[in-house]
């Protein structure tokens, strides 16, 4: 089995004995696999640097069904202004966990890929700000397949109007006549989150701060439902941004 290059981005690494490591990669070609790299804790020379948590590479890797072997990496880039940043360093490691508890193993997301290399992009160049995560992370949900429904109720299928919606536990925007409680969220919430899916620039959409916590709040919720679980670098993404 030849080795394929794959553009990639680490998305984690576990240690494995004293001198390997397993590492989890969203790649351009396959999606998100898994890869185990021998001797990636010792040997400078296939490795170096190239396998820290956000960082870009070219891998060389024999891809098969269950563990694959990544046998080199090259860095494309490191993204260094990230890492001089606390906020920017969250912001990055909270989008490859989304990443890694949203996808399915072993299957091609170009669009997602580009979204993931968008965002990094981003916070390389920009301040870490709110608005973009909430834009990562509505476009994730979209392309996913798990974008909530904005724009009509998913019970009734009654189109949301002035009066906005009921936000469910489970993330579930729902009309009033078909949930007694719930949060409320208004009509200029669910059109700005439907304008960052009619986008593909970072920074397109302002986000007034009202809209931007109640909007944040959907998008949390829905998040943890799908991932099944509350993603764990969000404490490390609330302590560095306060």
């Amino acid at each position: 089995m030849h080795a394929e290059k794959l553009q990639a981005i680490v998305l984690s690494t576990i240690d494995y004995g004293d001198s390997d490591r397993i590492v989890s990669l969203f790649s351009l070609e396959h999606g998100r696999i898994k890869a185990f790299a021998r001797g990636a804790r010792t040997s400078r020379k296939r490795f170096g640097a190239s396998l820290e948590a956000f960082a870009r590479i070219e891998a060389q890797v024999r891809v098969k069904e269950g563990l694959a072997g990544l046998q080199q990496a090259d860095i494309v880039t490191i993204y260094p202004r990230i890492r001089g940043d606390l906020a920017a360093i969250a912001h990055a490691i909270y989008a490859c966990e989304a990443v890694e508890a949203l996808t399915p193993e072993g299957h091609p997301l170009p669009r997602l890929y580009r979204l993931l290399c968008a965002y990094l992009d981003r916070l390389e160049t920009e301040t870490a700000a709110e608005s973009d995560r909430r834009f990562f992370e509505i476009n994730l949900l979209n392309i996913l397949g798990y974008r909530p429904s904005l724009e009509s109720c998913s019970r009734c299928n009654v189109t949301f109007g002035a009066a906005g919606a009921l936000l469910q536990e489970n993330g579930e925007p729902v009309c009033r006549a078909c949930a007694a409680t719930g949060r409320p969220l208004h009509a200029s919430t669910l059109k700005a989150l439907n304008a960052c899916m009619a986008t593909g620039t970072f920074g397109k959409v302002v986000f007034p701060a009202e809209l931007l916590a109640e909007g944040g709040i959907l998008l949390d919720r829905s998040i943890a439902t799908h991932a099944g679980r509350r993603l764990k670098s969000l404490e490390f993404l609330g302590q560095a941004t306060t």
